[in-house]
């Protein structure tokens, strides 16, 4: 069940400021051992120890490949990438990647059963009831 909080909007759009929206709440954040551990109580004959192996190698491999120009593509999931951040330059000759080019990002573009679409289906939500009920900005 993912859970949401009521916010209040505070911003210089006119649109939007003073409404209420809802957010997620992200109850805890658990890592490759945590996920681990969860996929080996899913009727598996794969132990914690073999499927954290090959998640870590998984995320080694995605990285590896995003930075050579790959997309990588987990089906029902997200397609992985790289992206760069830049600043304008005034023409092609002016721009400089030491000075243009600002940074870099993962992309994770939800694919198949993670699409928004998909999510709409299969989502139920409940308002958080252990905060309360303030709405914070």
């Amino acid at each position: 069940m993912l859970k949401y909080r009521k916010y209040k909007a505070s911003s210089n759009n006119e649109l939007t400021d003073g409404k209420v929206y809802a957010k997620a709440v992200v109850n805890q954040t658990i890592g490759i051992d945590g996920l681990a551990s969860h996929m080996s109580k899913h009727n598996t004959v794969f132990s914690r120890g073999v499927i954290k192996g090959l998640l870590t190698d998984m995320v080694d491999c995605i990285q590896e490949l995003t930075l050579e120009g790959i997309a990588v593509k987990i089906d029902d999931l997200a397609i992985f990438s790289v992206g760069i951040k830049s600043t304008g330059a005034e023409s092609a000759e002016q721009f400089s990647a030491q000075e243009n080019i600002t940074g870099y990002k993962l992309r994770a573009r939800a694919t198949g059963n993670y699409r928004s679409n998909a999510l709409k289906q299969v989502a139920t939500i409940k308002e958080m009831d252990d905060y309360d009920g303030k709405l914070s900005a």
